[in-house]
């Protein structure tokens, strides 16, 4: 059996923050790539609303939609229980085969398990502005993106049903 192709994922934050993220594909047709990325690394957990949503160890399953301003994580802790789906607001990926570019644009919206709604990272989207890290018509354009997926995750449309359908058990059967 061979292996499952990888996508290599540059990710930009301005001013100057860049990370590579490698993940196994487990799907794709022209309008989304689901991608896993297994046992993640990181120096401290991350928290939102006092809860850890990201520790050493977790697993996430990411929705990238060409030509969309946010991308999709479905968050699991160690132990794999889900705690909720995390949107980044950035610009719509360049996707050149297997590698692909994007910018962070900040904002990011987190609907928890529970169906609690939150924007997250408001000061920093405001202090990028402010530096004139991100320009007029894309800090509109982002702001705009967030107030969709909030008002979606509010009225029960959003994350769209391939973000439900996708668990992590499932992404594992298919890495």
């Amino acid at each position: 059996m061979s292996a499952r192709p990888t996508v290599r994922i540059h990710y930009r934050r301005p001013p100057d923050r860049k990370q590579i993220f490698d993940q196994s594909v487990v799907f794709e047709r022209e309008d989304v790539v689901v991608t896993l990325a297994e046992s993640m690394e990181v120096d401290l957990p991350m928290r939102i609303d006092g809860a850890i949503a990201l520790e050493t160890g977790s697993s996430i399953v990411w929705f990238t939609f060409p030509g969309v301003w946010h991308d999709i994580g479905r968050f699991h802790r160690a132990d794999g229980t889900f705690v909720g789906y995390y949107a980044n607001v950035l610009t719509p990926p360049v996707m050149e085969g297997r590698v692909w570019h994007t910018t962070d644009l900040y904002l990011d919206v987190w609907v928890a398990a529970d169906g609690k709604v939150l924007l997250l990272d408001e000061d920093e989207f405001e202090e990028a502005v402010g530096r004139e890290l991100i320009d007029a018509a894309t800090a509109t354009r982002a702001r705009e993106e967030a107030t969709c997926l909030i008002a979606g995750a509010e009225n029960g449309t959003w994350p769209p049903p391939i973000a439900r359908e996708w668990t992590l058990d499932r992404a594992r059967e298919h890495a």
